[in-house]
């Protein structure tokens, strides 16, 4: 490790504010660091990154050296594979030394000229910040709807481009979801409008081509603040479709999309507790639900008559398989379920012998890609694994074939070969088998020597699928094994999976991820003084639970954009996501959630004693995970904390949520936090 400069760390002010509920005051010194346009607190967080800066400036050079060494893996000019839909073939390309995608099509016909529908470096060359959200052309093909996000708030504004003259039409609809569907007259649109402080997706709009965004027609109003809505169209092209969904439940409303200026009717009314989701094909709809089905069955119902007494079961619920997903065609059925922790692809034809999609990896991802057609055999797929990098087959339903069309290229010498993958099962404190995925370098010994970095995310019931990333590589070949801790929370191992890592038992994800940690040590992958922790956002909340509940396990840890003042947040029903999460973390207003969600956040925990080395990150325009929360908790860890360990906290200043936009600005990122974890390791001079 390169000799660190000497530094004083800024420190935030204290400005006291009692807290009351249910008969308890909390005091929270640096609420005030909430003000988003108060100068002092842009002054504090910039002051907070020009200590970072300072402190990490010896490795500079080091996470130019990383930031290259990723960048190198890329390869620059580069295209999707093209899919079809309605008569074209749709490409997204990379082109050399740009950091946007450019989305293109073709005509299915010999001879066909290219088109560039949108060169996204063009429109995002005058912001720091650009995103491109949904995109949906017309059914003629002639006008192209996009939205864009400029602030990093997910707030996105629809722009409509025509595609037969290039030119950008007047219509302009600010303040939605990003997404457009059309209807199929081609000059009708629905669109999501958002709650323009909670940022919630509320209100449904049909918008006519050539009129004012303020003639607009309100379709829809999700009233019900625990809940947010979404618009579809569906695969058969017949229905439009607005969904509502909070954590436990789902409502569906349709119409015909010849007949935009209807009225939507209800699929199944909503019901507490019941989940359900939708395909239409040919007369029929496909119901994946959880009624009396805890990891979910698929039923299927005539299209008019929708409503639950009516569902026919097609697929049984199973106690040991998570039906997650289903595609619909002429001929088959193909289900994505999830099993022992593994997604696999079920293939059922409507007539014959069913049969799993069989990969020789045991640690992979499986999925369906964009499959717009019903009349065909062939369906496109997604593969990974740790050491695989992502794989595009054409799989053929009734030869059982696969056609490779495209593997992600990693330039720079590449070879999977070189790496090994493990898959282990860690068992917790209240005897649970949590499985661990692994990936490290051909020669890691497991001497009980080596560094470590454990990864997980535990919440919401996302599953957190063993993943290839070439810019794990600079981890990897510097001796570092990374492991992804499947624990509980997310649904890996089925829907109870999920439900024992939320609510009241929350601390379950918390506690599987630090037997994770001593399982690694006892099986000699690592010790405590080389073991590191890694996680964002929910996961960041588990880097603050597990850092106080075991701040000796780690040598280091990286939570990104943390979710780590969850009583004050959750109280706050003003903030975005807040009463849409009531069913994943209780709603603290009711004493018993409130004592338990005081006794695990982070914040509220912070003690005096010594904590392992931190890098927070965030954005000062986070939709999700308000800046504030990382910048509390690290004025509150810097005037508690007892030891002389590193305590950083990096705010981009132009980005939200997901870091920068671009391809490679966010590299950056990526580089800073692998030089804080490999210099604290010692390995930033070695590499294979």
């Amino acid at each position: 490790m390169i000799k660190r400069p000497e530094g004083n760390p800024p420190i935030a002010k204290k400005q006291p504010k009692e807290l009351t509920i249910h008969g308890d005051t909390r005091i929270d010194n640096y609420f005030w660091l909430n003000q988003r346009e108060d100068p002092q607190v842009i002054s504090y967080l910039n002051a907070e990154n020009e200590y970072t800066e300072q402190m990490m400036g010896h490795t500079k050079v080091f996470q130019e050296e990383l930031f290259k060494e990723m960048k190198g893996r890329i390869k620059e000019n580069d295209q999707s594979v093209p899919y079809q839909d309605n008569g074209y073939k749709y490409m997204v390309r990379f082109e050399e030394g740009q950091e946007y995608p450019v989305f293109v099509r073709q005509k299915i016909e010999a001879n066909a000229v290219e088109e560039t529908m949108i060169d996204v470096n063009e429109l995002a060359k005058d912001h720091e910040f650009y995103q491109i959200g949904g995109r949906a052309v017309s059914p003629d093909n002639k006008t192209l709807a996009f939205g864009e996000d400029t602030l990093s708030r997910r707030i996105y504004n629809i722009r409509f481009k025509d595609l037969q003259t290039g030119e950008f039409l007047e219509d302009f609809i600010e303040n939605t979801s990003g997404k457009v569907i059309w209807a199929n007259d081609n000059k009708t649109i629905f669109y999501v409008q958002k709650d323009t402080q909670t940022l919630r997706d509320h209100k449904v709009f049909k918008h006519i081509i050539g009129t004012p965004a303020s003639e607009d027609i309100e379709i829809y109003h999700e009233a019900d603040d625990t809940f947010l809505s979404y618009i579809f169209k569906t695969k058969s092209r017949k229905y439009l479709v607005i969904g509502s969904y909070q954590t436990i439940s789902q409502e569906f409303r349709v119409l015909d999309a010849n007949d935009p200026h209807g009225s939507f009717r209800i699929i199944q009314p909503r019901e507490r507790g019941l989940e359900y989701g939708i395909a239409h094909y040919e007369d029929k709809f496909y119901i994946r639900t959880n009624l009396d089905a805890q990891n979910f069955r698929l039923m299927v119902t005539d299209e008019n008559n929708t409503t639950k007494e009516h569902w026919k079961e097609v697929v049984p619920h199973r106690e040991t398989v998570l039906l997650e997903d289903m595609e619909v065609f002429k001929d088959y059925l193909v289900l994505s379920e999830r099993i022992n922790g593994i997604s696999e692809l079920r293939i059922m034809p409507w007539q014959g012998e069913e049969h799993y999609i069989s990969f020789t990896e045991e640690a992979h991802m499986a999925y369906t890609g964009v499959n717009l057609e019903f009349n065909t055999t062939v369906l496109r797929i997604g593969y990974q694994s740790m050491k695989t990098p992502a794989t595009t087959y054409d799989y053929d339903m009734e030869s059982r074939t696969f056609t490779q069309l495209k593997q992600m290229e990693v330039l720079g010498g590449f070879d999977s070969g070189d790496y090994e993958s493990d898959r282990v099962f860690a068992s917790t404190r209240d005897g649970k088998k949590v499985p661990i995925s692994l990936v490290y370098r051909k020669g890691f010994k497991k001497d009980g020597k080596q560094p470590l970095l454990l990864y997980a995310y535990g919440s919401y019931g996302h599953s957190m699928d063993p993943y290839f990333s070439s810019a794990r590589l600079s981890l990897l070949d510097r001796g570092f094994a990374y492991a992804i801790a499947h624990i509980r929370g997310g649904e890996e191992m089925g829907r109870q999976w999920y439900e024992d890592g939320k609510l009241l038992h929350k601390k379950n994800t918390f506690f599987d991820f630090i037997d994770c940690g001593n399982y690694l040590i006892e099986h000699q992958y690592t010790n405590s003084e080389k073991l590191f922790a890694m996680g964002g956002s929910a996961g960041g909340l588990l880097m603050g639970a597990i850092m106080n509940y075991r701040p000796d396990l780690w040598k280091g840890i990286v939570a990104a954009v943390p979710f780590v003042d969850v009583v004050t947040t959750m109280l706050d029903d003003s903030i975005p996501l807040t009463t849409f999460e009531y069913d994943e973390w209780g709603n603290p207003n009711q004493k018993e959630f409130y004592h338990y969600i005081k006794s695990y956040s982070p914040y509220d925990n912070v003690e005096e004693k010594d904590y392992p080395s931190l890098l927070v990150t965030t954005g000062l325009h986070d939709s999700q995970v308000q800046y504030w929360e990382p910048a509390k908790w690290v004025a509150k860890l810097r005037e508690l904390k007892t030891d002389q360990n590193l305590l950083l906290l990096h705010t981009n200043m132009d980005a939200g949520h997901g870091g920068a936009s671009g391809r490679f600005k966010r590299l950056k990122e990526t580089a800073l936090h692998y030089a804080f974890l490999l210099d604290l390791a010692d390995k930033t001079q070695e590499k294979h």
